[in-house]
């Protein structure tokens, strides 16, 4: 097992379709825009963003094999990473996303994840069957894990010999999902990514700022805790305390997968030796670039 992947991802590989325009939006709107059609999914953003960092991380996902899952794991091969333990479904078809941005956010959302869900730990099988670990020789890396797993599923994870010695990154993909990940607030092992509202999701309370939602996660019995505010400080708390730091300040043109650049980018500092303070900056900093349009993602 020593050709090992260091880093697994774990959860949504899908298609992004993105209307987005630089003109404020509500319920209703009808404006000139850009739609685009680009690879997506929680845990597939954090696996592109992590590749541009240098590393490799390998995907524990469904794709259908139909003409949209032919075309996401051929643009994944492009990307050049491991997609070798990707469950691909002859009867599910390849899940998507679609989002409406305008200047002033994210104006709506629908996710499809339906494929995901059905596999359920079918996705799972290689850390139990040998190739990436057994019950016995638990995988022991990094794995960054995403919401749109079922409710079900992530209670399995939760309390499952297969992650008992895994450095656990856990994301919700969305506000509309973070109380599934409540199950993994006592995992040994889990550090949260999150923004203040799915804090207090999870907590049952309302937060003033991402320090006190960090805490607040903590309080609830997380071992540690990350969460972003948008513009504001983002927070990184543990039993030992907190840091904080501030995203550069930068005119927004796109917003969808600003939180998984935020985590990859906080991943991979800490897997180049930085911690605390100068690991979220870089995270802040990485997000930043990334909805200004700088950065190579999308």
């Amino acid at each position: 097992m020593e050709k090992n992947p260091k880093i697994l991802c774990i959860g949504s590989m899908l298609w992004d379709v993105i209307g987005r325009s630089s003109i404020a939006m509500q319920v209703g709107s009808d404006v000139p825009g850009h739609i685009t059609r680009l690879p997506g999914g929680v845990a597939m953003n954090i696996a592109m963003t992590l590749q541009n960092f240098g590393l490799r991380p390998a995907l524990l996902s469904v794709v259908g094999q139909d003409r949209a899952g032919k075309d996401l794991i051929k643009l994944a091969k492009d990307f050049d990473l491991d997609i070798s333990y990707v469950y691909r479904s002859h009867d599910l078809p390849t899940d998507q996303y679609m989002a409406i941005e305008g200047s002033n956010g994210v104006i709506a959302a629908v996710a499809d994840a339906h494929s995901l869900e059905a596999a359920g730990n079918k996705i799972l099988e290689p850390l139990s069957n040998g190739q990436l670990g057994t019950s016995i020789k638990p995988f022991k890396g990094v794995i960054a894990l995403d919401g749109n797993l079922t409710t079900e599923l992530i209670a399995e994870i939760s309390s499952s010999v297969l992650f008992v010695s895994s450095d656990l990154r856990v994301a919700p993909a969305s506000p509309g999902k973070a109380e599934r990940l409540i199950p993994l607030l006592t995992h040994k092992g889990a550090t949260f990514y999150v923004n203040v509202k799915e804090a207090e999701l999870l907590c049952q309370k309302e937060f003033l700022s991402a320090e006190a939602a960090s805490c607040g996660l903590v309080d609830r019995g997380a071992r540690r805790a990350i969460v972003t505010d948008g513009p504001k400080a983002a927070a990184l708390a543990d039993q030992n305390g907190f840091v904080t730091a501030m995203p550069p300040y930068t005119l927004a043109t796109k917003l969808t997968g600003a939180g998984d650049t935020f985590m990859a980018a906080h991943i991979a500092a800490e897997l180049s030796g930085t911690t605390g303070e100068v690991s979220l900056q870089s995270a802040a900093n990485a997000a930043s670039n990334y909805v200004s349009g700088k950065s190579e993602n999308k």
